[in-house]
C-alpha cells in the first residue's frame, strides 16, 4: 500500500493525537496520507446526505472511533470502493479490528501487505415513488413519535408472510447482527454469510422470533393504519445515519444491494473466538 486516507472522529480521539500519531508512522514510512475529520457528531446527522471526496488513488482507509464510525465512513465514502479497517476508540468495536496497544505492529502489517479482505453484503431498501438507500448494517422501521404500536405487513417475494402490532422491525445483515438486531434479541450471524433477518421489536404477541431468509427474497414492508383509522408516525432509518418518514400506505422495498464492503482483516481469529471476548467484557 502507498495511499493511506484516515477517517477520524474527533469524539472518539480527544485531540487527535492517536490520528496524528497513525499519519507520523505512516509517513515516517514512506507512505502518502490523507486525513478526514469529521467535525460533527455522527447521530446528529442522521437525516443529512454528506458525502466525503474519495482520493482516485486510495489503497487503504482506516477508521478512527466505534462500530458508528466505521458505518458512517462507509456512508460518506460510497462513491468509493477502498477497503477499510477500524481502530477501536469506542466500546465493543465488532467492526474494528485493531486495537491502539497493537497500532504500530498493525500499521507495519498493512503497510507490507501481510492481511486478507473480507466482502460484506449490504441491503438496500427504497420506499416506493422514493429514492433508493442503502444500508452495511441494518434497516430499521420504528414509531417517530408518541409511545404507539406500529401495525404492519411483511411479503416476500410477493408473498403475504405476516402482520404484525409491535415497536418495529429490523432487517440486518450478518454484520449488523451484532448491533440493534442482538438488542432486540436476534440472532447472531457469522459476518462474512450472505443473508437477510427480520427481528421484530417488541412485538405484541406471546412468541417473538427471527426470520431468516435468503439474499436473494425480495421483501416488502407496508405501513398500516393505526387503530381506529388513526394515522401513524413512522419512520424508516438506514444504519442510523438516515431518516425517512412514512405513512400509511407507504411500502418499502429491502433487497440485497449489488454492492459491498470490503474490510481488512489482520487476524486469524474466528467470528467466534472474537464473540466471546467481547460478551467477557
Amino acid at each position: 500500500m502507498k495511499h493511506f486516507l484516515i477517517y477520524t472522529n474527533k469524539y472518539k480521539d480527544i485531540e487527535l493525537k492517536v490520528t496524528e500519531h497513525i499519519r507520523d508512522y505512516l509517513v515516517s514510512h514512506g507512505q502518502q496520507v490523507t486525513v478526514v475529520q469529521k467535525e460533527t457528531d455522527w447521530k446528529a446527522e442522521a437525516s443529512k446526505q454528506q458525502v466525503c471526496e474519495m482520493p482516485a488513488d486510495a489503497d487503504c482507509m482506516i477508521v478512527l472511533g466505534g462500530d458508528g464510525t466505521v458505518l458512517q465512513a462507509v456512508r460518506d465514502m460510497r462513491n468509493g470502493s477502498v477497503p477499510l479497517i477500524g481502530v477501536n476508540l469506542g466500546t465493543l468495536g465488532y467492526m474494528t479490528e485493531i486495537e491502539p496497544a497493537n497500532l504500530e505492529e498493525a500499521l507495519q502489517r498493512l503497510i507490507t501487505g501481510d492481511y486478507s479482505r473480507e466482502r460484506r453484503m449490504m441491503l438496500s431498501g427504497q420506499v416506493l415513488h422514493g429514492d433508493q438507500e442503502w444500508a452495511l448494517n441494518d434497516i430499521v422501521i420504528s414509531r417517530s413519535g408518541s409511545l404507539q404500536i406500529i401495525n404492519f405487513r411483511i411479503y416476500v417475494n410477493g408473498l403475504f408472510l405476516h402482520e404484525y402490532n409491535a415497536d418495529g422491525v429490523i432487517v440486518t445483515t450478518p454484520t449488523g447482527s451484532t448491533g440493534y438486531n442482538l438488542s432486540a434479541g436476534g440472532p447472531l450471524v457469522e459476518p462474512g454469510a450472505e443473508l437477510i433477518m427480520l427481528t421484530p421489536i417488541c412485538p405484541h404477541t406471546l412468541n417473538q422470533r427471527s426470520i431468516i431468509l435468503s439474499p436473494a427474497d425480495v421483501i416488502e414492508i407496508e405501513i398500516l393504519e393505526g387503530r381506529a383509522g388513526r394515522s401513524q408516525s413512522v419512520e424508516v432509518n438506514f444504519d442510523g445515519n438516515r431518516r425517512i418518514p412514512l405513512q400509511a400506505g407507504d411500502r418499502i422495498r429491502i433487497v440485497k444491494w449489488s454492492q459491498s464492503t470490503e474490510f481488512i482483516r489482520l487476524n486469524q481469529v474466528s467470528f467466534l473466538e472474537t464473540l466471546h471476548k467481547k460478551m467477557q467484557e
